[in-house]
């Protein structure tokens, strides 16, 4: 698994949650952990546990500074259900499930919980997190225009006669949206031969440290240009650069990734310049020039007038895209509402959505904020919750349809195993085991049973199955 960025599990001392921290631990990946409790946190999970405290049915207690260096989420996170008679300090009637006791909503609200904590959550990581279909920096997206400050940055300040401009064209790009135009007249008169654009420095740094690099889509004119990224507010400083070049006539989608930048200086390369720092953007320089890099010159380089369309620019995630925000949440959240469904047959959760503060509405309601939101997730509904050990064979679905058990190891199992699955990212999907309830299931620990690929489960899983299809004829207010 990419080992960059840490892995944040929220809920972390749940049943679930404290297995997901033992499961990271176990592959050596960098671990943080949100909790309410942070003294019951290094009992549970270690003294040495990095952890932060907070509470996600408070947006205030979520600081911006705990999130850094955050990259993907586990969030373990629910409302807490408990037998109505009490339990065990260790919560042993709980562990068992609530087919075995007459539940009660124990604390905040699953309105709280599972809706409003969700908000509160994805709001709080979202930047850290990234979105699927990256970041805009500049240009148009959905109807709406993101302006930056350009100016032009020509070889006059070397006594040379080129000139450039930067423009915004309301109907020149394509399908006759907005699209910036940068455009000029090169000569190398005097010695000189570059134009450039180049933004004011940005007041509050541009953190891009969730992306892998920036797309420019632009209409090319055959020549090569240059891209350069500052991460110093000086003036002149090195430059982290990339060289591109465009196809005449077309709208094309150029990606230069960050690890493609080089540290260029007055047209030469820096190598002992620090390295990039995506988290630290300061300003953005379009050129077209003369010159290369360390004497060499640009192929395609023509003097006179130049124009080069450019509607946006902005971060990208590079593919195969894993989901960064995997949520543990249940089976049955579409069926309290579902029409002709016997529910003397499903669940108790399912029978008692209602009187349990509506659990699972708000469950499936959490559930869409995190489909809605634009960061590549995958939601994992478990069956009943054991304590069983994880080992026995599994049977993935979706649609919302079955009903048995499944261990909460194994749940913690297959959350960290979708953060590295391509296959697994923006689905949603339910897990039992395929021992029934009236069994119990042992592991010798003298012959424990192979790891399993979860990839192979997560390959048989379809887009846009979530069990909501059967509530679209007749959705039920609250």
């Amino acid at each position: 698994m990419d080992s960059s960025g840490i892995v944040l599990v929220v809920g972390a001392t749940g049943g679930v949650g404290k297995r997901v921290v033992d499961v990271l631990r176990e592959k050596g990946l960098p671990v943080r952990v949100l909790v309410r409790n942070a003294e019951k946190a290094r009992k549970l999970l270690g003294s040495n546990i990095d952890l932060i405290v907070g509470d996600i049915t408070k947006e205030s207690t979520l600081v911006p500074e705990y999130f850094k260096g955050v990259r993907k989420v586990i969030n373990a996170a629910s409302v807490i259900v408990g037998p109505k008679e009490g339990d065990t300090p260790e919560r042993a009637k709980y562990s068992q499930g609530i087919k075995f006791f007459e539940p009660e909503i124990k604390g905040d609200s699953p309105e709280m919980v599972e809706y409003i904590g969700m908000k509160n959550l994805i709001n709080a990581v979202k930047e850290n997190v990234g979105l699927r279909n990256g970041k805009l920096i500049f240009g148009c997206e959905d109807n709406s225009f993101k302006d930056l400050p350009w100016g032009a940055l020509d070889d006059v300040v070397m006594g040379g006669v080129s000139e450039s401009a930067f423009q915004i064209d309301t109907t020149g790009g394509e399908n006759g949206g907005p699209t910036g135009i940068f455009k000029g007249v090169l000569s190398t008169a005097n010695n000189g031969g570059f134009t450039s654009i180049r933004t004011r420095n940005f007041s509050v740094p541009e953190d891009l440290s969730a992306y892998d690099g920036l797309e420019l889509r632009l209409k090319g004119d055959g020549r090569r240009y240059k891209l350069i990224v500052r991460t110093s507010r000086d003036w002149d400083t090195v430059g982290y650069t990339a060289s591109f070049d465009t196809v005449e006539g077309q709208w094309q989608s150029i990606r230069l990734p960050f690890s493609s930048l080089r540290p260029i200086f007055r047209a030469r390369t820096m190598p002992d310049a620090p390295p990039f720092d995506p988290s630290n953007i300061i300003s953005l320089q379009l050129m077209f020039s003369k010159f290369e890099y360390d004497g060499k010159l640009n192929p395609t380089f023509a003097e006179g007038p130049f124009q080069l369309p450019v509607s946006s620019i902005k971060a990208f995630i590079k593919d195969p895209i894993t989901p960064r925000f995997v949520h543990v949440s249940s089976a049955g959240v579409t069926r309290p509402d579902r029409p002709g469904l016997d529910l003397s047959k499903q669940p108790p959760a399912v029978r008692l959505n209602k009187e349990l503060g509506f659990i699972l509405t708000f469950k499936l309601k959490g559930e869409d904020l995190i489909r809605e939101s634009g960061m590549p997730y995958a939601i994992v509904r478990p069956c009943a919750l054991t304590e069983e050990p994880a080992g026995a064979d599994l049977i993935f679905d979706q649609g919302d349809n079955i009903t048995g058990k499944v261990s909460r190891e194994e749940i913690a199992r297959i959350c960290v195993a979708a953060l590295e699955s391509p296959y697994a990212c923006d689905k949603t999907f339910e897990v039992k085991s395929v021992i029934p309830f009236s069994e119990p299931f042992t592991v010798d620990p003298q012959n424990p049973p192979p790891e399993k690929d979860y990839n192979e489960y997560f390959k048989t899983l379809k887009d846009g199955i979530t069990g909501k299809e059967y509530l679209e004829r007749s959705p039920v207010p609250l």
